[in-house]
């Protein structure tokens, strides 16, 4: 008995110690000190920014992202006593709330009628501050939303100031409001707080590129995103997903070794990354030539374990081209199979990567010697990386697709790749329920991103198909995987459909599509036969790719969407386009730098914004419409033409067709458009009837059309115009250099 009230003593000065200390670190009153202690101590609580929010001025409106029933009992302990928080008539009766109920802190009840009274703005102009729960929805419905319109409302009316708070892995409890995979009752949590911004102030960081609301939008997004430790790295991310989802989730599957869960993946990962550790340097470009299976996951996850770089290596550009990318990234080591290299073909390649200066390791020799106490090592230490990791650090290395000139090497740290994931993340609802179907190759920057970085550190099932070519085969496929989510672009959409069952793609709640506009016809076809949203994005190598995406809450047909949370943008003026500019972009996904063929092995580092040489017009909700590349502009007559305004019209007329626009020399005018186009019966004179009738002017419409059985693409997907804009100029004999 005495032993027992000695226990107790002593877990009660604790508790108090606890207290005192946690009063004095935070600047809380006793009793939230003491009230807030059993949560620190449970969940290990990340909370060194809760100071931003308690030093906020007055009036301010600390804006919660509500996932858990844990967020109000948390802030009640944490924000100043003096706040109003407003929650759902159900969640205010919480039982979870009665400790602060007792001590009297002002809970009000219906949020939604409260929001639109007048008491609220006059409360906060007396040096209040005020506490709103919002539903936690990555894509709000229209009720929802309208919240956020309330809250701006009520923001502008008293000048408050805006301090967003997201409790980052509030998701993962057993009292989550929005279950987010396996359970789990004691994760830790850390607490993501914005500096305090007026909508105002909010709306001119991107002037007349987002309504107030939008503005508000954005920066709750923004909290969500910060709210993952971006400085832990891929690696770490990837092992901290397969805590929340469970070691044994099934996480990646091919169509040839089938399914492996998180822990599997971390074992096999871990027994390559000692191998291509004990051959190669730290921080060394290391090659990986390997098509969309289990094994490039492997692959790259034991590279990033062991502190190297991934270089990865397209096998569709051609001999030239891998061997300039060997060079230009100083590649020593590519990493590839052999059975994939004869089953594709890839003789010429192997030699391309050895006149660069290469070597291959071929993955079938290091399987073969794995030896026993290696796999016992790996099963024991999975979760742990086999070098500290640094987010800082160069950890992918991408080559530009090259349509339109010499591919330059972008490298990607950590940091730039993680936060792009985690940027998308907080633009889509995606969760560990889904599975995600990747046709796009891994060196593709939107295939190693989006289709394979984002679904590995979310917990998505991943199902990796090697081609995006075998159109028959894929729709096939996917009937049988049954996937939620599928990445693509609009040349592999269109052709999939064309090939498809109506009910192949019906488990499908959207795809996601990139790397090229998306023509209304492809967009018709998935809404109306298979259900399925196409929600456009926009992206550049450089930005990891992922700059701009629609989604169900704002989404815009024709515009690639609004910029990912954290990114500005500014537009400079273009001579002779009025109503649109040249976009520049700053953001955490930017990458680190260039390499170029005459500086190899060198990182240029970017240094400020980004030119991307994209020319966008933006609205005044901040929808973006790209109106072409910088170079994809003919200037006829001193008049600027854009060439995909050019194949949109085309487009419109021959829609079955693929087309592509180029300009090349002409003496009288300085440049004229050349249609290249797989459309047989295309003739000028209907062309030109239709453009009058279009509205389209005179110069837009071309007088040469040069038929082909196939537009020349690149391994993405995307037009190869460098090659298309060589055959119109051979095709007219125009006899110099493209």
């Amino acid at each position: 008995m005495i032993l027992t009230l000695a226990l107790l003593a002593g877990l009660v000065l604790a508790w108090l110690l606890i207290g005192v200390v946690e009063k004095f670190r935070l600047g809380l009153r006793f009793t939230q000190a003491l009230l807030y202690v059993p949560f620190k101590l449970a969940y290990r609580i990340g909370d060194s920014r809760i100071a931003i929010a308690r030093k906020a001025r007055f009036p301010v409106i600390y804006v919660i992202s509500h996932q858990s029933r844990i967020e109000p009992a948390l802030m009640l302990s944490l924000l100043p006593d003096d706040t109003l928080h407003i929650l759902d008539e159900v969640s205010a009766r919480s039982p979870w709330l009665e400790p602060w109920r007792e001590l009297g802190r002002t809970i009000a009840f219906n949020a939604e009628h409260v929001f639109v009274s007048r008491r609220l703005v006059r409360v906060l102009k007396g040096k209040g501050r005020l506490a709103v729960y919002l539903p936690d929805a990555v894509e709000p419905d229209v009720k929802t939303f309208r919240l956020f319109r309330a809250v701006t409302r009520i923001a502008m009316q008293a000048d408050a100031r805006i301090v967003p708070i997201f409790i980052a892995g509030a998701r993962s409890l057993p009292v989550s409001l929005t279950a987010a995979g396996k359970a789990q009752w004691f994760p830790r949590l850390s607490i993501s707080v914005l500096e305090p911004m007026t909508i105002a102030e909010l709306a001119a960081r991107s002037p007349g590129q987002a309504s107030n609301t939008n503005a508000l939008f954005d920066r709750v997004a923004e909290a969500r995103l910060f709210g993952t430790d971006l400085d832990r790295g891929l690696f770490l991310a990837m092992r901290d997903a397969a805590a929340k989802a469970g070691a044994s989730h099934p996480i990646i599957e091919d169509v040839i070794s089938g399914a492996l869960s998180y822990r599997k993946m971390f074992i096999g990962s871990r027994i390559l990354g000692r191998r291509f550790e004990a051959v190669t340097a730290a921080g060394e470009a290391v090659g990986l030539m390997l098509p969309n299976a289990n094994g490039v996951v492997l692959s790259l996850t034991g590279l990033l374990s062991a502190g190297r770089v991934a270089a990865m290596i397209n096998y569709t550009a051609g001999p030239a081209s891998v061997t300039a990318a060997v060079r230009t990234a100083v590649i020593r080591t590519v990493i590839s199979s052999r059975a994939f290299v004869e089953k594709a073909g890839l003789a010429d390649i192997v030699a391309a990567v050895e006149t660069g200066g290469a070597k291959l390791l071929w993955l079938e020799d290091v399987r073969t010697s794995v030896t026993a106490l290696e796999k016992l090592a790996a099963a024991l230490l999975w979760r742990w990386p086999l070098r500290r990791q640094d987010a800082a650090k160069p950890a992918v290395i991408l080559f530009t697709s090259g349509s339109e000139g010499t591919p330059k090497a972008v490298v990607l740290s950590n940091r730039n790749l993680l936060a792009n994931a985690m940027q998308a993340e907080a633009r889509i609802t995606i969760s560990p329920a889904d599975t995600l179907l990747n046709v796009l190759p891994v060196f593709h920057s939107f295939g190693l991103t989006g289709g394979t970085i984002l679904p590995l550190v979310s917990g998505v099932k991943l199902f990796l198909y090697p081609s995006p070519l075998h159109y028959k085969i894929i729709p096939e496929i996917a009937r049988k995987v049954k996937p939620t989510i599928m990445f693509g672009t609009d040349t592999f959409l269109a052709n999939y459909a064309r090939t498809a069952k109506d009910g192949d793609f019906s488990s499908l709640r959207f795809v996601v599509a990139g790397a090229e506009a998306v023509k209304p016809e492809t967009r018709r076809v998935y809404r109306e036969r298979f259900q399925a949203e196409i929600i456009e994005g926009y992206g550049l190598t450089e930005a990891a790719p992922v700059v701009a995406v629609n989604t169900a809450s704002h989404g815009r047909d024709g515009s690639v969407g609004r910029l990912l949370p954290a990114m500005r943008m500014r537009l400079e003026p273009v001579e002779g386009i009025a109503d649109a500019g040249q976009l520049w972009l700053d953001g955490p996904n930017l990458m680190l730098g260039y390499m170029t063929a005459d500086r190899p092995g060198e990182l240029q580092p970017l240094t400020g914004w980004h030119d991307t040489g994209d020319i966008v017009a933006v609205d005044r909700e901040g929808f973006i419409s790209i109106r072409g590349r910088a170079k994809r502009f003919a200037k006829i007559a001193g008049e600027m033409v854009s060439l995909g305004a050019v194949e949109m019209l085309v487009q419109s007329l021959w829609p079955e067709e693929r087309h592509a626009a180029v300009a090349v020399p002409d003496k009288r005018r300085g440049e004229r458009i050349v249609l290249v186009t797989t459309a047989d019966d295309a003739n000028p004179d209907e062309l030109r009837k239709f453009g009058k009738q279009a509205g389209a002017a005179e110069l837009m419409v071309p007088n040469d059309i040069i038929k082909v059985d196939e537009i020349p693409v690149l391994g993405s997907g995307k037009t190869d115009y460098v090659s298309t804009r060589k055959l119109a100029i051979d095709r007219l004999g125009l006899g110099i250099a493209a």
